[in-house]
């Protein structure tokens, strides 16, 4: 089968591409060769390209970037998945959309279901949850896959950042109040590429089993990776930041537990994986 793949060289991407490559021939895609916005060249691209299965992976993410600058999120997560799904539409091309928590609210006391309907609290959570109106309504054979708090070996993340910062310092601030999912991007890939056999169109939560608060996750870090920093844990009106965040966005895989697929590790399992990936991929210290 022949994948298209949007946003080829991010962190998922990268993962997505070689997730799919021993199975399937993959046309990878990413700026600058096009920009999704460009509706005339999208739409040209896909239909040159005529693959069987389109991956749009590809997502301006930076939250509170898009806070600050709501039309760029809105023009990059709604008008380019808009320009993606016409275009699968009129190729009648089957299309999978990677998106977020953030198209709740966190205003509960339990995991959010696919059957939960969305209302998020910002431009981020509010541009991929119009992503996910053009998909529906343009795609008839479409799968909405939506994860959270991402990280991997291709590109910066919260991991990346906790172990850079405590070399630096002794000790850390974090966030103590939202809680989550942590997902590691090459789990999150696998489970994507077994999603494109998937009998039933439609949405899946996708992330690594269990939750935690970031400070939690950061403690984690610190102790798998030997380090002795300390974390001091903050609320989230204490962190300077334009963007309302999700306090409980912890998405439950239920329609891959409806349907009786294999559900992604724990998350502390997949985080050490993380680590040893990192630590081989490290450059031998000179002697």
């Amino acid at each position: 089968m022949k994948v298209l793949v949007t946003g080829a060289a991010g962190m998922l991407g990268t993962d997505l591409c070689e997730a799919l490559r021993p199975g399937h021939s993959v046309v990878p895609i990413d700026l600058p060769d096009l920009d999704l916005t460009d509706t005339a060249r999208t739409r040209d691209f896909v239909r040159r390209t005529a693959p069987d299965f389109v991956c749009h992976a590809a997502a301006w993410t930076d939250v509170d970037g898009c806070e600050r600058e709501p039309d760029r999120a809105f023009r990059h997560n709604g008008l380019a998945t808009w320009n993606v799904a016409a275009a699968c539409a009129e190729a009648g091309c089957p299309l999978l959309y990677v998106s977020t928590d953030f198209v709740f609210d966190g205003e509960t006391d339990r995991p959010y279901t696919e059957y939960d309907p969305p209302h998020p609290l910002g431009a981020y959570g509010a541009s991929k949850l119009a992503g996910e109106t053009h998909v529906r309504a343009l795609v008839p054979r479409h799968l909405i896959a939506r994860t959270a708090w991402l990280y991997g070996a291709h590109g910066q993340n919260f991991v990346r950042t906790i172990l850079r910062v405590a070399d630096e310092k002794e000790e850390l601030s974090v966030v103590a109040d939202q809680i989550g999912s942590p997902t590691y991007t090459r789990d999150l890939a696998a489970a994507l590429v077994s999603l494109l056999d998937a009998p039933l169109w439609g949405a899946y939560h996708v992330t690594n089993s269990g939750a935690c608060s970031w400070a939690e996750f950061a403690q984690e870090i610190l102790r798998l990776a030997g380090k002795e920093a300390r974390i001091r844990p903050l609320r989230s009106d204490e962190w300077p930041s334009p963007t309302r965040r999700p306090k409980m966005s912890v998405l439950r895989n239920y329609a891959l537990e409806l349907q009786g697929r294999p559900l992604l590790r724990p998350w502390r399992e997949a985080l050490r994986a993380f680590l040893l990936e990192i630590q081989a991929l490290s450059p031998a210290p000179s002697e």
